[in-house]
């Protein structure tokens, strides 16, 4: 079986893969001039205030620091690209090594979440057509719009107050390692995971209703309709597949949010994941890590968009056709 270059869908997949590698690479052209326009000086920050002018420019050429800059980025990205991701300034150790367990870390409990939300959030988007209008539609509608309008800081000081220091229920801190058992690492995420879930919820129901109502005025709808179908069932068999579409698109961009978006609940729950090595390094000025940590988030948000755009090509026949 062999795929044409020719083919419409193809080609989208192509020219959209293309950007996304393009707008990474903008995107590490702006980290990297970030990180150079921090204040102070890498070389000194390590040795501290009492280094010798000597010492400090021995350690400025052995780390680069007297090369031009565009040699610097060039020498950083491709070596991104094969893999290397350096060595870190405060503790010597290979980046690769030191990410590697935050970033599983991280996609464990962002996929905890999306396997909560997602289903959740489909489910209230088809209840509150089905009564919309009515008490349940108003209700979950309202409780979602809380939700929005809540920062995940606050839903997460919240969290912990009650299901942590009130009722004791669960941990206030998520820390979890290599080896803990299954049960003691869904006790320890659960409330990051509610935190999460809560945010990300009601952005995803509000779309997935506004995405099924918009197709309940259609001919098809109508039909089955007067074939006597239960509500329930032409929303679940006619509306929502036809609504799929702007579904995914919501869910995937929702999902990015989950893995790129968790540094302020890892901060608040203290756990072991990106966000936190992040900003614990950010206040060590160890660039290397900083530089490959935002590098991994742009790119995994990226990644998630550009599923997101096929996956609704894929499930919009009038999106793989040229015009």
């Amino acid at each position: 079986m062999t795929v044409s270059l020719s083919n419409p869908l193809v080609m989208m997949v192509a020219k959209r893969t293309a950007l996304g590698f393009l707008l990474l690479i903008a995107i590490s052209v702006v980290i990297f001039a970030g990180t150079e326009m921090l204040p102070g000086d890498v070389a000194q920050s390590i040795l501290g205030q009492s280094a010798t002018p000597e010492a400090l420019a021995n350690l400025r050429a052995e780390m680069g620091l007297n090369e031009p800059a565009h040699t610097r980025y060039f020498n950083w990205f491709g070596g991104m690209l094969q893999g290397d991701l350096g060595t870190s300034l405060s503790s010597g150790s290979d980046i690769s090594e030191m990410i590697a367990s935050r970033l599983s870390n991280t996609l464990f409990l962002a996929g905890w979440s999306a396997l909560v939300a997602v289903p959740l959030a489909i489910f209230l988007g088809m209840i509150a057509v089905h009564y919309r209008d009515g008490f349940i539609d108003k209700f979950i509608s309202m409780t979602t719009l809380a939700a929005i309008s809540l920062p995940e800081f606050f839903i997460g000081y919240l969290l912990i107050m009650f299901f942590a220091v009130t009722w004791n229920l669960f941990p206030s801190t998520s820390i979890i390692y290599e080896g803990m058992p299954f049960l003691d690492q869904m006790t320890a995420i659960a409330l990051p995971c509610a935190t999460l879930t809560l945010v990300v919820l009601a952005h995803m129901m509000r779309m997935t209703r506004a995405a099924i109502l918009n197709v309940m005025s259609s001919p098809y709808v109508e039909t089955a309709e007067l074939k006597g179908l239960s509500p329930f069932k032409i929303i679940f068999h006619h509306a929502f597949p036809n609504a799929i579409s702007p579904i995914i698109t919501v869910v995937v961009l929702n999902m990015a949010y989950l893995v790129v978006g968790v540094v302020v609940v890892e901060i608040i729950f203290v756990y072991p994941g990106m966000g936190q090595l992040l900003v614990d390094h950010v206040t060590k000025r160890d660039v290397p890590v900083v530089q490959a940590a935002g590098l991994i988030f742009a790119a995994i948000y990226i990644f998630l968009n550009m599923f997101a755009d096929i996956m609704a090509i894929i499930a919009n026949p009038r999106l793989r056709h040229p015009k």
